[in-house]
């Protein structure tokens, strides 16, 4: 297994806290969110913050059937662009006969296209005759803090407005 690598000028010290100690957990990013706005709106040194979601899980919602003339159609368009693109190009190094080289690399680009999205879903045998859309999200989100400002980043939250958290982790 391979560690990610970090972009360049994007050091991992960026993300990690030294001390890390816990203003609250939340059950939603928009409450985590609002509780460090809260804190950045009363002077508190927000730099010294993190917001970690935990209990990660995928939600995938399914969004129709998969069918024979949907993949079809779906593999042809998108050849079809593809076979477009590609005909441009050439065109711009074709003297004579430019449209004939855009509309003959459109259609080869959409019979591929078509032929190439049958044989793979073919190949899947119906093991998975749905479309669907995927997001991992956290279950829970939990704004730390360096250990020499918790106390002041904890009396302050104790003062906002529907404060919505669990308990502090001490």
């Amino acid at each position: 297994m391979s560690t990610p690598q970090a972009r360049p000028g994007f050091t991992q010290s960026r993300l990690s806290l030294e001390f890390p100690m816990s203003l609250g957990v939340y059950e939603k990013y928009d409450e985590a969110q609002k509780a460090v706005d809260y804190l950045s709106d009363n002077d508190f040194p927000v730099q010294n913050c993190m917001i970690v979601g935990t209990d990660l899980k995928q939600v995938e919602r399914v969004t129709g059937r998969l069918t024979t003339a949907r993949v079809a159609l779906g593999g042809a368009l998108s050849g079809l662009w593809l076979g477009l693109f590609i005909g441009l190009v050439f065109a711009l190094f074709t003297e004579e006969g430019a449209l004939g080289v855009i509309l003959s690399t459109a259609l080869f680009g959409a019979v591929f296209g078509l032929i190439w999205a049958l044989v793979g879903y073919a190949a899947t045998r119906g093991r998975r005759d749905f479309t669907s859309v995927s997001q991992v999200v956290a279950t829970r989100y939990e704004v730390l803090v360096e250990h020499k400002h918790a106390q002041q980043g904890r009396d302050l939250l104790t003062r906002m407005p529907e404060a919505r958290q669990q308990p502090f982790n001490s």
